[in-house]
């Protein structure tokens, strides 16, 4: 085991909200949205046209780029339209609308079968048909990150339980009740890296999760899976500190975990490799926890793809009280919502509603210096002065700085007693190298 993570914060938890809330099925209204870039890389390109007859499972948009992620239509039905619609970034994005007819007629390729025998390049294909992203949020292609370069030899393949983020259980929940699917997935990848060992991180305030992961990897991980308790710290979760606090290997400012012999999987990406090869089916549902204290009743709910958030606010009782902000994701790194009129994308782990008093809202005051930021930041950077170059248009000295290595975790903006949004300044300046890059 490594050591623990320099930095971070211990925002309240607020996960007693839905920890106990097991998940429940919402079927969709007529209409669901299905953007064709549901993934990190290349956008997907709409292979149906208005009028067309969809069926549930069906491949609704494709790529031929290598980065990108295949779009399926979790509903049957007709396609309303093929247009530009609302994303929970608040970005339009071409999206596929289908009116759901209510059969739910499953298409033929989603059929059970064997991966038992399978060649490697054969796990990564279906993987890849399947539409399977990065589940916790990052939702990076996963057959690319099972394909690293030749020279990369993978020690661990490292499943995250963390789920690190205030209100979020929907992780939890997987691994209490379908843990054994996970095991299985994280075995599905074994397959492709003979020398790898497995290993699951969960925080310690998992408890049920911790023990229940525990049993089954005893009983079906052969031996090369293993299940360790983390420290309850955030952000725990994110791939840097999970590997440091797991193996006790650093991966340097630029790299990747392939660079230190890791490969890192959410729980749920790991549950959706299972699906795809046991049952034939992918992506066309998640859970999604919706809470915050200005929810009726917060709830953990299985929803299909496309649905519009609208409608999981509507089945937890609609709001107890004005919002002030609402969130797609969890408070430290979730988007902020303009419009409950967006679809539910693949990366949607939460949706939260936060009254007045339980919202971050506006900057205060000028900063004061204090270094509170500094002492936060779990990789090292220096937050109030990147802010102060993104806020003077200095971005080369911005990139010089490090800036490019933030995590975009919120801890700095969570301890900023002057409640600057210095996150946002982070993204901003990111942003910027990067599209002048391009």
């Amino acid at each position: 085991m490594g050591s623990f993570f320099k930095g971070g914060v211990h925002p309240p938890e607020r996960k007693e909200l839905t920890e106990d809330k097991s998940p429940e099925r919402l079927e969709p209204g007529p209409e669901l949205v299905f953007p064709v870039s549901q993934h990190l890389g290349a956008p997907c390109k709409p292979l149906v046209k208005k009028g067309d007859r969809v069926l549930v499972g069906q491949r609704i948009a494709d790529s031929e780029a290598f980065v990108s992620a295949p779009i399926h239509s979790s509903v049957s039905g007709t396609v309303k339209d093929v247009a530009l619609r609302q994303v929970p970034s608040g970005e339009l994005v071409l999206s596929v609308v289908v009116e759901n007819d209510g059969l739910y007629e499953p298409d033929p390729s989603m059929r059970p079968r064997d991966p038992r025998g399978l060649s490697p390049d054969e796990i990564r294909r279906a993987i890849r048909e399947a539409g399977v992203v990065g589940m916790g949020g990052a939702c990076f292609p996963t057959h690319v990150k099972l394909t690293p370069p030749p020279d990369k030899r993978i020690d661990f393949v490292i499943l995250n339980g963390a789920e690190c983020e205030p209100y979020l259980t929907c992780d939890d929940l997987l691994m209490r009740t379908e843990g054994d699917k996970v095991i299985e997935g994280l075995k599905l990848v074994l397959a492709l890296f003979p020398q790898a060992s497995g290993l699951v991180g969960i925080e310690e305030n998992k408890p049920r999760a911790l023990r229940a992961m525990g049993e089954w990897a005893s009983s079906l991980g052969e031996g090369r899976i293993s299940v360790f308790p983390l420290r309850t710290r955030y952000p725990q979760g994110a791939e840097k500190m999970l590997i440091y606090a797991l193996t006790g290997r650093e991966v340097p400012a630029g790299g990747l975990p392939a660079d230190v012999g890791c490969v890192v999987l959410n729980v749920r990406t790991a549950y959706q490799i299972w699906d795809a090869l046991f049952n034939g089916r992918p992506v066309i549902e998640r859970i999604v926890t919706v809470a915050g204290d200005a929810v009726g009743e917060p709830k953990n709910l299985l929803v299909r793809i496309g649905t519009p958030i609208r409608e999981l606010v509507e089945a937890c009782g609609g709001f107890a009280r004005e919002p002030r902000k609402l969130i797609a994701g969890g408070p430290m790194m979730g988007i902020a919502l303009s419009s409950l009129d967006v679809p539910v994308v693949k990366g949607t782990s939460g949706v939260l509603a936060l009254s007045e008093g339980a919202a971050f809202w506006g900057e205060q005051e000028e900063c004061i210096r204090c270094g509170r930021c500094v002492e936060a930041c779990p990789v090292g950077l220096l937050p109030y002065e990147l802010n102060a170059y993104v806020l003077a248009r200095r971005y080369d000295d911005f990139g010089a700085l490090g800036g490019v290595n933030c995590i975009e975790c919120g801890c700095c903006s969570y301890v900023c007693p002057a409640k600057r949004h210095l996150t946002q300044s982070m993204r901003d300046g990111k942003r910027t190298l990067a599209s002048r890059r391009r």
